[in-house]
């Protein structure tokens, strides 16, 4: 599936976002992004409020709980856990208080979880090990994130009226393919997982939640050389990352990209620096590298009109809020600039 359910010339952001308050997070994302919101995060608020607490709390008859290097694997739903599920659903709250400010309904909402290789790499089986070591606890945990996911859309659409779009996040998914992730003792390094299985995980995942939603699958990888090819042949429909990744890119990956793109699939293309630079960027500053990126590879810059959509570079939660306001802004005429570049551009 390609066909994409948000309009053309939308924007979107990554996820996190700076602040504790879910009520202004939420009016700030529909007020900026209005053709394409997202569910926001709010980290800052910490335990259960990060990447992995918050799809920890996907998870059906499985639960997590602190410890000291992170998450681990409990026997049931403790405090950590519960206070996890708590901030999910005031989050929800405020998705549907905004959204029945804002009026009509979105053309499209997005909602973000850990991909199943970030969150086995995250998260500890009881005995301090990593879940991905074991893959049948790696298995389980696939099938109850999915489980738990599809009760998640059912309510999101329903608060938002909206289609709901799936992003999975797999920060983790290069260090798993290069063997980079320690050993408990961290005095080693957890075995690399051969890309065949990586990318059969992640085939699993990906049709799973294309089988929920009905809706395109967007996979976002912030490394600097993220493998987007064997994203895409994993079967994502869209691949998001950081166009900074580009800075000295091979000619390999440059060719990569350009397969990738050419096959169809819509690329989330990170232009907006996360925090504020030195000096104010105008939105020409951050849209070059995205029509940049559409010569250098031969394409005509309609491609971007048609499978790009701009985003700021990876999570917002490290800006300001003035900077956040700046950075959603300036992504969403970004988008507007994909359909009619201004003139000179």
């Amino acid at each position: 599936m390609t066909e994409r359910v948000w309009p053309s010339g939308a924007a979107t952001a990554i996820g996190s976002m700076p602040g504790t308050d879910p009520a202004e997070a939420a009016a700030i994302v529909f007020g900026e992004l209005p053709d394409f919101p997202h569910l926001p995060e709010l980290p800052a608020r910490g335990v259960g409020a990060d990447m992995l607490g918050r799809t920890a709390a996907l998870l059906v008859d499985l639960a997590v709980e602190v410890v000291p290097s992170g998450y681990r694997v409990a026997a049931r739903p403790g405090h950590e856990h519960r206070r996890a599920v708590d901030l999910l659903r005031w989050d929800l709250d405020a998705v549907q208080e905004a959204r029945e400010k804002a009026g009509a309904a979105p053309p499209a909402f997005k909602v973000q979880l850990a991909g199943p290789w970030t969150l086995g790499a995250g998260i500890e089986l009881a005995r301090g090990h990593r879940v991905l070591t074991d893959r049948g606890a790696l298995r389980d945990f696939t099938s109850s994130l999915l489980d738990g996911l599809a009760g998640h859309v059912a309510e999101v659409h329903a608060r938002t009226g909206a289609p709901v779009v799936v992003q999975l996040d797999e920060p983790s998914l290069p260090a798993v393919l290069a063997g980079g992730l320690s050993t408990p003792s961290g005095y080693g390094n957890v075995p690399a997982v051969p890309e065949p299985e990586a990318r059969d995980l992640l085939t699993t995942v990906i049709e799973g939640v294309r089988t929920i939603t009905g809706q395109p699958v967007i996979v976002h990888c912030c490394a600097a050389k993220p493998p987007l090819g064997l994203l895409r042949k994993a079967g994502a429909d869209a691949l998001a990352f950081d166009l900074a990744a580009l800075d000295g890119a091979t000619a390999a990956f440059l060719d990569e990209i350009g397969e990738v793109w050419d096959s169809g699939a819509t690329l989330f293309l990170g232009a907006v620096p996360t925090t504020a630079p030195s000096q104010p960027p105008s939105l020409k500053d951050v849209g070059e590298p995205a029509f940049r990126l559409a010569d250098r590879l031969g394409f005509n810059r309609d491609v971007l009109a048609e499978r790009a959509v701009p985003t700021p570079a990876c999570g917002l939660a490290g800006a300001t809020p003035e900077w956040m306001r700046r950075a959603l802004s300036l992504t969403r005429d970004l988008g507007k600039a994909f359909v009619e570049p201004p003139e000179g551009w």
